[in-house]
């Protein structure tokens, strides 16, 4: 029983443990009892059904299969314990119930194998719901051992790359996924509830737009093209809405060539959605409607803590304009400012550094994200963005220098960003040229004109509401997870 040990063990007590497994591995493959040879297992309960149906299961015939956690071999008794998709469960292992030669089999079994258990459901007198094993069977051998039987499963490093493991070892872990399963069905269920339509775009594109963002790029050899990864989904759903789809979402990876840090991966989960004849107030009302709902469904309260601060999404959420923001937080307001070398003078004031390039709007968004992001950690819409930041917005009527545009702030994070959007193709032609323009200038996260997309609104789109949301930003926030790797199974981490 050495790798019951806890603790460090020398290398060499490791690599006869492993030696050992594979020894076993062979004699049961010799005496005719390869696990790997065994195809299927019928399980009738999982360990939850079981301890929360006890009442109509005790004295019942069951089976479960699971990986093999803990094993106390007393003679002709022995208890173990079995970890399945919704826990463990223990077993009581008697020699008597299983026969003799199961029993010496059992007696070599290893933590971490996987094995499948029938027998009926009792209390020890302990009153622990058990299962009185009549039947054994080893259904897969672990050649491996489980990290934490060495040297623990702290190093983050290591869950992220061997995920497989950290769903075996940290029972929170496997939580945290099953409820960010939970997170994006509840999500669907609403948007269906509503009349969305699911659909699904291109992930490699000729022209990657729709935000501010780098994107990887790749070669198609049949066809001779470079293309990009996409970095939103945003142009090719505003065409479904011109072919008359309405409403319409997807939930879908994008890549962006940009930093690793605790809220962004190169690649993620987006969620758009288009609803046509109507606007960014409508959105406001969809979002908070849908943020309420899934606090409600999947954490049992419209009131959310995340790292210690409650967030209540119960309540109406707070509106600001971003000007206001600033003046707010900043105390300088800047609808008062009317010209760029007012803004670049305030800039220079408060310390924001800014290139020449930068335009007025661009000045203010800098502002912004300086002095207003940090104190917005209860929900609040910041509306009416500069015209120069949002190249595929609506100008608002009563100030063409501003657009109809907000971004839900929660917990100091941007969670979604949302447009009455353009539909003009004359102005959308303009507002292209520009995003040319800067991106010559050096701003390589600018959009690039997309002539089928101008001629898509040439052809007629409707007045339309549509959004963004980071799918694994709101699934931090509903888990109380503090990174963004803690909620991507598998995310992006430089090769080893």
């Amino acid at each position: 029983m050495g790798e019951q040990k806890k603790g460090n063990a020398p290398e060499q007590d490791l690599n006869q443990i492993l030696r050992n497994r594979r020894e076993k591995l062979k004699n049961l493959q010799e005496a005719g009892k390869d696990p790997f040879q065994i195809t299927k297992y019928d399980v009738t309960h999982h360990s939850l059904e079981i301890r929360d149906n006890y009442a109509d299961l005790e004295g019942k015939e069951v089976s479960v299969a699971g990986r093999l956690m803990f094993k106390r071999v007393m003679g002709k008794a022995s208890f173990c314990n079995v970890q399945d998709l919704q826990g463990s469960i223990q077993a009581y292992v008697a020699r008597d119930s299983i026969g003799e030669d199961l029993y010496k089999d059992f007696k070599k079994y290893d933590i971490g194998d996987i094995v499948g258990i029938k027998g009926e459901v009792f209390k020890t007198k302990t009153g622990e719901i058990s299962i009185h094993a009549s039947e054994m069977t080893l259904l897969s051998k672990s050649l491996q051992v489980l990290p934490e039987k060495f040297h623990g499963l702290t190093n983050t490093d290591l869950r992220y790359r061997q995920r497989y493991v950290d769903l075996i070892m940290n029972p929170e872990s496997k939580e945290t996924f099953l409820k960010r399963s939970r997170i994006i069905k509840e999500i669907r269920r609403f948007l269906d509830g509503r009349g969305f339509m699911e659909v699904e775009t291109p992930m490699l594109v000729s022209n990657a737009g729709g935000a501010a963002a780098r994107p990887f790029e790749t070669h198609y050899n049949a066809l001779d093209e470079d293309v990009k990864l996409r970095i939103s989904l945003e142009l090719y759903l505003k065409r479904l809405i011109v072919g008359g789809l309405e409403r319409v979402y997807e939930i879908g990876r994008v890549f962006r060539n940009e930093g690793v840090d605790t809220r962004h991966n190169p690649e993620f989960t987006l969620m758009e959605l288009y609803q046509a004849y109507t606007d960014y107030e409508g959105m406001m009302e969809l979002t908070e409607s849908m943020f309420r709902y899934l606090a409600e469904t999947v954490c049992g309260s419209s009131k959310i803590t995340y790292n210690g601060v409650e967030i209540d999404l119960g309540k109406p959420f707070a509106r600001l304009t971003m000007n206001d923001a600033i003046k707010k937080y900043a105390g300088v307001d800047f609808d008062e400012v009317s010209t760029l070398e007012e803004a670049r003078k305030l800039a220079k004031e408060h310390h924001i550094e800014y290139e020449e390039r930068h335009t007025k709007g661009e000045i203010i968004n800098l502002f912004f994200e300086e002095f207003c992001e940090k104190e917005l950690v209860q929900p609040t819409f910041i509306m009416d963005h500069p015209l120069d930041i949002s190249p595929l917005t609506k100008k608002k009527p009563s100030d063409p220098e501003k657009v109809e545009r907000f971004e839900l702030f929660i917990n100091t994070w941007e969670m979604c960003n949302a447009y009455s959007e353009l539909n003009d193709p004359i102005d959308q032609r303009e507002r292209f040229a520009a995003q040319d323009a800067a991106f010559a200038a050096g701003n390589e996260e600018a959009n690039h004109t997309d002539e089928d997309f101008l001629n898509a609104l040439e052809i007629g789109m409707p007045p339309t509401g549509g959004i963004g949301y980071g799918i694994d930003r709101l699934v931090m926030l509903l888990t109380d997870s503090p990174a963004i790797r803690d909620v991507i199974l598998f995310p992006t981490l430089k090769s080893l």
